[in-house]
């Protein structure tokens, strides 16, 4: 009895101890500096007014103006500091698999650059500064829910998978109601939405999946929702509802091939995202 009693004690430790090796978080100092450092560039970027360049492109017999400015430059810089800071926390997990750290540079490097969209055309007062600390904690939560992922055996890996999915989903969201707001053109909005759509799909589609790349899904999610983009594009709508519709296809696309890679028959693949597109864009009509 004693025996048996010491051994339920020891495997209880033993479980305690493994859960509290698993609960990793990235170090504060760390993950601090790297904020504050992102936090800075936008502050800066904003209160610096250096003189823009234009450059133009011609492809395809058209012809396409593109302007760099500070904030263009400062959103480039970000998103590449970003994604570096991330794979700085993670040298120091102590937990991680071996192996690259490239897939953790996704999402935050997209977090990143989609903060810098508002924040690099919105004028100086509340709604900028609501802007720049909601931006603040969606880098906080990305980070460490990318922290987290990197250890499979963590006991809040799949909390955390669930949560960066939401997230992406949420950036595509701000990044196409932000265009639609600034008027931005047509040919600026597709490239833009293009590539946010490509790291979104490629993103959630590894989480879901497991650790598999699938580019040729995420290339075919592309092309069709660049086809809805320029189409809604011309619509009479608010941006709240041209992101909403997106935003809904985006889901509904991801979802249905997620679904068929489970070996799912396409008739039961496509129940749960035709619900959803149906429920999101009957929400965006109402609210057009």
């Amino acid at each position: 009895m004693v025996a048996e009693f010491h051994l339920g004690i020891h495997t209880i430790g033993v479980y305690n101890s493994n859960v509290m090796k698993s609960g990793n978080l990235p170090d504060t100092e760390r993950l601090s500096i790297l904020i504050a450092t992102i936090l800075l560039a936008y502050a800066t970027a904003h209160f610096v007014d250096l003189p823009s360049r234009d450059l133009s492109f011609e492809f395809a017999g058209i012809f396409l103006p593109v302007q760099i400015t500070v904030n263009t430059a400062v959103a480039l810089i970000v998103s590449g500091m970003t994604a570096i800071g991330m794979d700085w926390l993670l040298r120091e997990h102590p937990r991680r698999e071996s192996g690259s750290t490239i897939s953790h540079w996704v999402l935050p490097a997209l977090t990143a650059w989609v903060v810098s969209v508002p924040l690099g055309n919105l004028p100086l007062g509340p709604i900028w500064w609501a802007a720049f600390m909601l931006g603040g904690l969606l880098l906080l939560l990305v980070l460490t829910a990318e922290y987290i992922t990197a250890d499979p055996n963590d006991i809040r890996q799949p909390v955390a998978a669930a949560g960066l999915t939401a997230l992406s989903f949420m950036l595509f969201l701000v990044l196409s109601v932000s265009l639609r707001s600034l008027g931005v053109r047509l040919l600026i909005v597709l490239p833009a939405t293009g590539l946010t759509v490509g790291l979104v799909s490629l993103r959630s589609i590894h989480l879901q999946l497991h650790g598999s790349w699938e580019i040729s899904k995420a290339i075919a999610i592309i092309l069709i929702v660049v086809q809805f983009a320029a189409a809604f594009h011309y619509l009479p709508i608010t941006p709240i509802s041209y992101g909403v519709l997106l935003l809904g296809l985006v889901y509904a696309l991801i979802n249905f091939l997620v679904n068929l890679h489970r070996d799912q028959t396409w008739r039961l693949a496509i129940i749960d995202p035709l619900f959803i597109l149906g429920i999101m864009w009957t929400i965006a009509i109402i609210f057009r």
